[in-house]
């Protein structure tokens, strides 16, 4: 049940208040004018557009990731539940604590994926670029399962 108000609330807020907006109108946020940005929980090259609310409060967010061809997101956990839509490529997401180029399945651009709470997983982008956009409510982080793995670590 959790996980259904999330989608609707995220889905609400992404059609109405993308975190770009001044005030509290309708809006539309074109390809074009999203600012694509490194993130200090990604490694270099992949990159997050803040698509509407704020990751780090209270209320429901959407944002876009996009891995380069070969980027990889090691094993590590979120506490809210997300829900990632294949925008572009194939989206490759294992499950489990241990990262294994071989245990990854792959998502053809349109589908919806729903990641509960708390599960351990990890990404590759092992056929080319691709791009996924999440929908969740926060606040949110991002907890590696290995502290060496953390990019903020290094």
């Amino acid at each position: 049940m959790r996980l259904i108000a999330a989608i609707l609330i995220a889905a609400l807020c992404v059609a109405s208040t993308p975190a770009a907006a001044q005030d509290t109108g309708p809006r539309a946020l074109l390809p074009d004018s999203m600012r694509w940005a490194q993130i200090p929980t990604l490694l270099p090259g992949g990159e997050v557009t803040v698509l509407a609310g704020r990751m780090s409060e209270a209320g429901p967010y959407a944002f876009r990731v996009r891995f380069p061809p070969g980027f990889r997101v090691m094993p590590h956990t979120h506490p809210d539940d997300r829900v990632y839509t294949v925008i572009s490529g194939t989206w490759f997401i294992g499950i489990g604590e241990q990262f294994d180029s071989t245990g990854v399945t792959g998502y053809p651009a349109g589908t919806v994926y729903l990641l509960p709470a708390g599960t351990p997983h990890y990404h590759l982008a092992r056929d080319g670029a691709s791009t996924a956009q999440v929908n969740a409510v926060g606040p949110t982080a991002t907890d590696y399962v290995r502290q060496e793995d953390d990019p903020r670590k290094r």
